[in-house]
């Protein structure tokens, strides 16, 4: 399992289509993926999770990896979040 602090640099947030398109990508893995901010820990590929975080702009979470692709998983999901193509 790895983990690691990442900067949500997306202009909008998480709002809905972000939070799709961020559980798409995490669904493209076999590794357990989730995203943790404050006190909750939610499933990356649950796209009912990711919306009761309620992520904005400039907030840092973390994410944990646990699987066999667990380090490409992470590096896409920072791809993502830090709004880089």
């Amino acid at each position: 399992m790895i983990k690691k602090p990442i900067t949500i640099q997306l202009a909008n947030g998480l709002e809905a289509r972000p939070v799709a398109l961020l559980v798409q990508v995490a669904s493209q893995f076999e590794s357990e993926i989730h995203i943790e901010s404050g006190k909750r820990k939610v499933n990356a590929k649950s796209i009912m999770g990711m919306m009761t975080l309620g992520l904005g702009t400039g907030e840092c979470v973390t994410v944990y990896a646990n699987g066999e692709d667990e380090d490409t998983a992470i590096e896409s999901i920072e791809k993502y979040l830090s709004g880089r193509k």
